[in-house]
């Protein structure tokens, strides 16, 4: 047995940020999903094994993508601030524009066009609020601790108790906005517009894919080395 097909596929992803495109390749959610083996992935999704692990090698072959786990915590913080927060945030206004011109104008001849609208109106809202309680109150704890961490002084327990309490909610809802952008994309036919869509049509569903991307990426350096790394130092720091 192929030691890969037992791995967990969030490690793999983790362990080298390349092969996150095989994985979205096969539709495998390598973020929200991650943790379970590839064997039971393929099997869940119906893909072959075989062919998933040939492309797996294939892309470990090149080495050259950055390890994320070399990163410090507050130095991943900042490149999850600045490539996947503000990546949101500059998105959500035209694709809410597009997507009420989509509806407005050709919603009767595809009225799944409604839901996609309602639904990615749902998660912008969702995702702003995410990301406004991960810069006020989880990511500068993070970085107070690393702080304290460095330099020897012991930090005050925060107001949420536990570090698992705040993770445990940001984990909870990048499922629910994982489910949602899997909704979004069974709704567009795999971000696939119909023959007769217009440029914004195209636009729309390119910018819809892309920020689905981008979230399958901003999940996973949190959900599987982020998270996983804050709640070590936690326990490092309560031990001394």
């Amino acid at each position: 047995m192929n030691a890969l097909a037992e791995k967990k596929v969030g490690g793999i992803v983790a362990a080298n940020f390349r092969t996150a495109q095989v994985f979205t390749k096969y539709g495998i959610d390598f973020c929200c999903k991650g943790g379970i083996s590839v064997t039971e992935a393929c099997e869940k999704n119906g893909v072959s094994l075989e062919s998933l692990l040939d492309d797996l090698e294939l892309s470990q072959e090149n080495n050259g993508s950055t390890d994320y786990r070399n990163f410090g915590l507050s130095q991943l913080i900042d490149h999850i601030l600045t490539q996947h927060h503000q990546y949101v945030e500059n998105s959500i206004p035209p694709l809410k524009a597009y997507l009420t011109k989509l509806s407005m104008v050709h919603g009767e001849r595809h009225p799944e066009l409604h839901a996609i609208k309602e639904e990615f109106f749902a998660a912008s809202d969702a995702l702003t609020m995410h990301m406004k309680k991960e810069e006020l109150v989880l990511f500068p704890y993070v970085k107070a601790m690393e702080e304290a961490d460095k330099n020897s002084y012991n930090l005050s327990q925060p107001h949420f108790g536990h570090i698992d309490n705040p993770i445990a909610m940001m984990e909870h809802e990048h499922d629910t906005e994982g489910e949602r952008f899997r909704k979004i994309s069974e709704l567009s036919n795999g971000y696939e517009p119909p023959k007769d869509g217009c440029q914004t049509y195209r636009v729309a569903f390119a910018m819809l894919k892309e920020f689905e991307e981008d979230l399958h990426t901003h999940i996973h350096l949190e959900n599987n080395i982020l998270f996983p790394k804050t709640k070590e130092l936690f326990q490092k720091l309560n031990e001394q």
